[in-house]
């Protein structure tokens, strides 16, 4: 207890043995520390004022403070005759558990955000670069990532607060540095107190690292089945050793930036399988061959998707002067079941070129070879035979439930060639007929799947795109090249659904050009047989 002038005017027995000098009639001031003796005279000026104005001062709030290595807070009580006394009540322990629970807080904020960042891109480069430079930001001086070897070497990234993420592939063996080489295994951490900082090989430094290294953290990445890489973390010699809670921060770090390493990989893998197996599933780019011309346009169902149900192929003859066979088809359904079996369709039709002058027997062995499958979905063909006689195209057309082609002539009317039979994969045995036709210069057959005549669209919406208007449509492309005239009906088609949902669509043009069969003879890049 003091008085408004200063002077201690007693103190029980803990007082004194906190405070030494604390002892009635001493110098307030020379027996606490200062900041308790300047409260002391706020606390005083306050109730002289509230006394003046007639008024009580009312509970004043406590102080904070330290005595020695103790947290205190202060709570002034004031009575009579403007004395104060001070409560002082130890909050040691209080304050370093709000200090521990903040900074667990902060932590667990960190990784939370970490985390989004990490998992925010598939791209494995990318990860790498947040998982370095949120460890270089937020954990240490310095990070680096070194990833498992490939081809001989350590991919590796690092990364200084502050600076950008630099990566390179050194040629080097993790057993350099001791617990990297456990750590890229996926064995438990060594302790920092273990690892030498003089040990570190040069190429762990990263360029433009301020001064030597004072403490090293090695922590596996772990990933799903096996490791991602491993996670060093760097400090200068002014921070000291990293703390023991300090490491086990760094392991909870590193399992979520390993998680999504191991993400980033395994999508990186299935991507290039996907990309590897939809190769050969995705339509050819057609071009002119053997003097006549053949456009093809695919579009599927969803954006989303490369393949579909529709699918085409164009297997030139074995010389110039054979048959190209073109196959036009659609699979029940869409999407990537749809898909695999048009694969498996345009497999087996690719072995049976060798008989493609009939096609009556591929339609039949090829609805065997689906009725013998796991598959139970059916398909729809149209087959055509393509061959240059001069200045004309001579084609033999086959259709199996499918739409029947449609031929474009020089004076604009469209014909539909008349073409029919069963449909594949659903019946025991197939019928279907051939037809012989010819394309004279500047006339074009155009096969095409039913998803353009059940494009549903319009003005409303709801109404089928339907066979006049693609005839309509094609009334207009006499005497334009096979390619202009996939692209009009796509145009036309994609304007009528104005966005709308449709079925896959694939449409392959064959034209006979108006310019001499010797003038030009381009390529195909598509499916040949042997």
């Amino acid at each position: 207890m003091a008085d408004d002038a200063g002077v201690v005017v007693d103190a029980n027995a803990a007082a004194t043995a906190l405070l030494g000098a604390a002892v009635p009639g001493a110098p307030l001031a020379q027996a606490v520390p200062g900041w308790l003796s300047r409260a002391h005279g706020e606390a005083v000026d306050r109730v002289r004022a509230a006394s003046g104005d007639g008024r009580d001062a009312g509970p004043l709030p406590p102080v904070p403070g330290t005595i020695g290595e103790r947290e205190v807070d202060a709570h002034p009580v004031p009575g009579p005759d403007g004395v104060v006394a001070w409560w002082l009540t130890d909050a040691t322990g209080r304050r370093t558990a709000e200090e521990e629970l903040a900074a667990e807080r902060k932590r667990t904020r960190f990784l939370a955000e970490s985390s989004n960042v990490l998992l925010a891109s598939l791209n494995t480069d990318k990860c790498v670069a947040a998982t370095v430079q949120l460890a270089a930001d937020h954990l240490a001086d310095a990070a680096v990532v070194v990833r498992p070897p490939s081809r001989g070497k350590l991919p590796v990234a690092h990364a200084v607060t502050g600076q950008e993420v630099a990566r390179t592939q050194v040629t080097a063996v993790p057993d350099q540095l001791p617990g990297l080489s456990e750590a890229l295994e996926g064995f438990p951490p060594v302790p920092s107190r273990w690892i030498d900082p003089a040990l570190l090989p040069e190429w762990i430094l990263p360029p433009g690292f301020p001064g030597p290294v004072g403490s090293v953290v090695i922590t596996p990445l772990p990933g799903h089945g096996e490791p991602a890489g491993a996670l060093i973390l760097l400090r200068g010699t002014g921070r000291g050793q990293f703390s023991e809670r300090e490491e086990v921060f760094a392991r909870l770090f590193a399992a979520r930036a390993g998680a999504a390493l191991s993400a980033a990989r395994l999508y990186s893998e299935q991507s290039a399988i996907t990309r590897t197996l939809m190769r050969d599933l995705l339509p050819p780019r057609l071009h002119r061959l053997n003097g006549v011309e053949f456009a093809g346009g695919y579009r599927p169902a969803k954006a989303s998707e490369w393949v579909g149900g529709d699918f085409y192929d164009v297997h030139p003859g074995a010389t110039e002067a054979d048959a190209s066979l073109v196959i036009l088809g659609d699979v029940c359904g869409k999407g990537l079941e749809a898909a695999v079996l048009t694969g498996k369709i345009r497999n087996t039709l690719q072995a049976l070129t060798p008989m493609a002058h009939d096609h009556g027997q591929m339609l039949r062995l090829l609805n065997t070879s689906l009725l013998t499958s796991h598959h139970t979905r059916f398909a729809t063909l149209v087959i055509a035979s393509v061959q240059r006689a001069g200045d004309q195209v001579r084609l033999r057309l086959t259709a199996a439930g499918h739409p029947a082609p449609l031929v474009v002539r020089r004076d604009g009317t469209v014909e539909e060639v008349p073409t029919h039979g069963t449909l594949i994969g659903a019946l025991r045995t197939i019928e279907a007929n051939s037809v012989d036709t010819v394309l004279r210069p500047g006339e074009t057959c155009l096969l095409y799947t039913d998803g353009f005549t059940e494009a549903r669209g319009g003005p409303l919406g709801d109404e089928l795109f339907g066979e006049e208007r693609l005839k309509q449509a094609l009334a207009d492309c006499d005497g334009m090249p096979a390619e202009a005239v996939v692209e009009r009906v796509q145009m036309l088609v994609s304007q009528w659904l104005r966005d709308g949902l449709h079925d896959d669509m694939a449409a392959v043009a064959i034209s006979a050009p108006t310019a001499p069969s010797g003038a030009v003879n381009g390529r195909i890049q598509g499916r040949r047989t042997a």
